[in-house]
């Protein structure tokens, strides 16, 4: 018998989110697909450490119960997503305050008479900086002012979003008005969190894609950790599909070459590694700026699940290396054995020398504790963790490069779970169309699907 021309009808490089996704795709229109990954497990960055009991992330990333990838990607039909608190808990002058998430009785109705008068103010013109206040932050005017804030964000529809002027995150919101205290007291940290971005140097439409989606859904953990989300996907596909320990030298529109088995022949060849790798590969490829992100585990066995419950705690202040910390054994009690409490907490940018002590020294006073008979369980530091999204900005970077080589991951979209997620959806449909293979329902690219 002859030898077949081809192996698989496409080879994807790289077994993240992004590959594993587009290789469910392909396998529901009828294309065999081998996926490679060059390390011993699949998920790359969205990996999970198991330490004595405790599931420890990595990068830790924020999902949004409203990223619509999460609902449509085939093989994520088990995934759980254990909630945060609605909105988020800001550390502010010494005081903790709940932001983001309408407040109670009279006061929501207060806040939304409030936030129809912000928004019938007139929109033409130069803004009106409102007079500086000095009362505490997040009094029934701030809590306005934010709420106005994501209410517009919230029904902006996305083709408005992208048809903005693009400018740094920080310009952006100062040139439409938002109060600079709003802006510090609120958005800032929330940004970080959400864009591990500090300095609001994002592209002002992916940081309103960011707020859309955070005023529109609620963050979320994956249940099980980070891992749980490649881990579904890889499991889903039909057995010998995923190849790890397997390293790709080259890549062609019809091959791909192997430090282990070789050449492997195929009719297309997807990349889907990080954006480095990919770039190794195909010289020529740009290689964005990263954000630095470090993330620190404690556990302690005393009750301080009880000062934060189950939200997201961010620091306004900037008064310390940790961006945003939660107890997020109380999020997801999955991660930890019964009877203790895990603590994760994010550092933006280089961290500290003496990271562990610096982290100590702002936890003590973000959860108004001792933090001293704490134990440190990992601290994991990814100096490329998060792909920067600075202006210009494409948020659709093209995923074809020519017939038969594509490519997708969240350096091709926004620097998401859902862009990453998304970037797969738009490979596999430019591919299927390549191959002659009407895609699906589920590959076609509706508005809403673009939402965030």
């Amino acid at each position: 018998m002859h030898e077949p021309v081809y192996q698989a009808d496409v080879v994807i490089v790289g077994a993240g989110i992004a590959g594993l996704s587009a290789a469910h795709r392909l396998n529901s229109a009828g294309v065999t697909t081998a996926v490679l990954e060059a390390a011993p497990y699949v998920g790359g960055r969205m990996s999970t450490e198991k330490v004595d009991g405790f599931r420890l992330d990595r990068i830790g990333q924020l999902l949004s119960t409203s990223y619509p990838e999460l609902r449509l990607a085939p093989g994520l039909d088990a995934l759980v997503l254990r909630r945060y608190a609605p909105g988020v808990l800001l550390h502010r002058d010494g005081r903790r305050h709940r932001a983001g998430a309408p407040a109670g009785g009279g006061s929501a109705r207060g806040a939304l008479y409030a936030v129809r008068a912000l928004a019938s103010a007139p929109r033409g013109g130069s803004p009106v900086a409102p007079p500086r206040s000095t009362a505490p932050m997040g009094g029934a005017v701030d809590q306005a002012r934010l709420v106005a804030a994501l209410g517009r964000i919230a029904t902006t529809p996305v083709e408005r979003i992208l048809a903005r002027p693009e400018l740094p995150a920080a310009h952006a919101l100062a040139e439409r008005g938002v109060p600079t205290r709003t802006i510090d007291g609120f958005l800032r940290p929330l940004l970080a969190a959400l864009l591990c971005d500090p300095g609001l140097t994002t592209s002002s439409r992916c940081a309103d894609l960011a707020l859309r989606s955070f005023a529109s859904g609620r963050l979320c953990l994956p249940e099980g950790g980070a891992e749980v989300l490649p881990d579904l996907l890889a499991r889903a596909l039909p057995p010998g599909t995923v190849h790890t320990g397997v390293r790709v030298t080259s890549v062609s529109t019809t091959s791909v070459k192997t430090a282990e088995h070789g050449e492997i022949r195929c009719r297309a060849v997807l990349l889907a590694t990080d954006a480095r790798a990919a770039a190794e590969l195909l010289p020529g490829l740009r290689v964005p700026d990263f954000h630095q992100v470090t993330v620190v585990h404690h556990t302690t066995d005393e009750p301080v699940t009880l000062t934060t419950g189950t939200s997201l705690l961010l620091d306004a202040d900037r008064g310390g290396p940790v961006s945003h910390t939660s107890v997020v054994s109380n999020v997801d009690p999955t991660r930890a054995p019964q009877g203790r409490a895990l603590i994760s907490s994010t550092v933006l940018g280089a961290p500290p020398s003496d990271i562990d002590t610096a982290v100590r020294m702002h936890l003590t006073r973000l959860y108004g504790t001792s933090t001293r008979r704490w134990e440190t369980l990992a601290v994991h530091h990814t100096p490329e963790a998060i792909p920067a999204m600075r202006p210009p900005h494409d948020l659709r970077r093209p995923v074809r490069l020519l017939a038969g080589l594509y490519v997708c991951g969240d350096h091709r979209d926004t620097s998401t779970v859902q862009g990453a997620l998304h970037s797969a959806h738009r490979a596999t449909a430019a591919l299927l169309t390549d191959l002659g293979t009407s895609p699906s329902l589920n590959t076609a690219e509706p508005t809403q699907r673009r939402a965030a």
